[in-house]
């Protein structure tokens, strides 16, 4: 408790956590279930115990939330071990491994926070925290998550759609895309001190996209709020595109008539496209697209599995891109 008063989240919650002993006996009946079943019955058992993963962790405070009736938003895959997604992050304003954020995200302030909402609105905004955790209810959505490096993760993030917060603001006629803003403090994140990139780290979207259902406004994962190396306490989550898309920790929401220049872009224009949607048949200068590790198999991270296009979210994404080159996407 005095851990998440320290966080600025001062209410109670162990009320809230499923007993351990009442999970386990939960998990063991599931187990013997599909070790008795076969064929249809089996598969079935299965997908009820990927999504049974989402149980909350108990580290940080709860954030409830029903699961989301959005088309596409509940993959039936086991979900990434929550040690596994909370340890392995790209966040550079922490540092370039994978451990630093997780080693140093700590000195990240989450309260206040703010996140302004400007541009071509006709009500431009500066939301508090609190104001976002109450803007629309929240869901649980369970997303496959591809990076560009060729390593993936199933998260069950928290939150809803972002339409949900650019419907507040009323874009104009003007709007086409929108830009999204990191915060870069050097005296809470230690990365901004380097050169790796040119920060703020800045990321886009068209606005077709950012209003496009599966859009989250994330804002939690595993049932709790965001863990410090993860984003919080508000980023964004688009889960057809690569995991660079998805900024954390924003404190700016910009929508524009013209295409916004991406950190990325500009570091290299040659290997990181501004729309960056998944696509296994265009690879990467550096990594392969067409499979991919999933974080937590074997043990040893070495088993590959098909990458899928759209990360797997074709049918719900597609026309998004109708008549549009797939092979400019990077």
């Amino acid at each position: 408790m005095q851990f998440l008063r320290d966080r600025g989240y001062a209410h109670e919650i162990g009320s809230e956590v499923t007993p351990r002993d009442v999970y386990r006996s939960r998990r063991e009946c599931l187990r013997r279930i599909a070790a008795a079943t076969a064929g249809t019955a089996l598969a079935a058992c299965a997908a009820r115990d990927a999504l049974g993963q989402a149980a909350r962790p108990g580290k940080l405070a709860a954030l409830a939330a029903a699961r989301s009736a959005v088309p596409g938003a509940l993959t039936m895959e086991r979900a990434t071990a929550y040690t596994d997604v909370t340890t392995y992050n790209n966040f550079y304003e922490f540092g370039t491994d994978k451990s630093d954020p997780a080693q140093h995200a700590g000195s990240l302030k989450v309260r206040p926070w703010r996140v302004s909402v400007e541009g071509e609105v006709r009500r431009a905004r500066t939301f508090d925290i609190e104001d976002l955790l109450k803007l629309a209810p929240m869901e649980e959505r369970i997303y496959r998550m591809r990076c560009v490096e060729g390593w993936s993760m199933v998260i069950p993030w928290i939150g809803y759609s972002l339409s949900e917060l650019i419907k507040r603001v009323e874009p104009t006629g003007n709007a086409k895309f929108v830009e999204f803003v990191t915060l870069a403090d050097r005296t809470q994140m230690p990365g901004i001190r380097s050169s790796v990139l040119d920060w703020p780290y800045v990321e886009g979207l068209r606005l077709d996209e950012a209003m496009h259902p599966l859009t989250l406004l994330c804002m939690g994962l595993y049932g709790e709020v965001l863990p410090n190396q993860n984003g919080a306490p508000v980023r964004l989550v688009v889960p057809w595109k690569y995991g660079f898309k998805s900024g954390k920790s924003l404190v700016k929401i910009r929508l524009t008539e013209t295409q916004p220049q991406t950190t990325w872009g500009k570091a290299n224009s040659d290997e990181y496209g501004f729309y960056s949607n998944v696509n296994p048949q265009i690879d990467h200068p550096r990594w392969s697209q067409a499979t991919e590790r999933r974080i937590g198999e074997d043990g040893v991270f070495q088993k590959k599995r098909p990458t899928l296009l759209f990360n797997g979210y074709q049918t719900q994404v597609s026309q998004l891109y109708a008549g549009m080159d797939l092979r400019k996407f990077f």
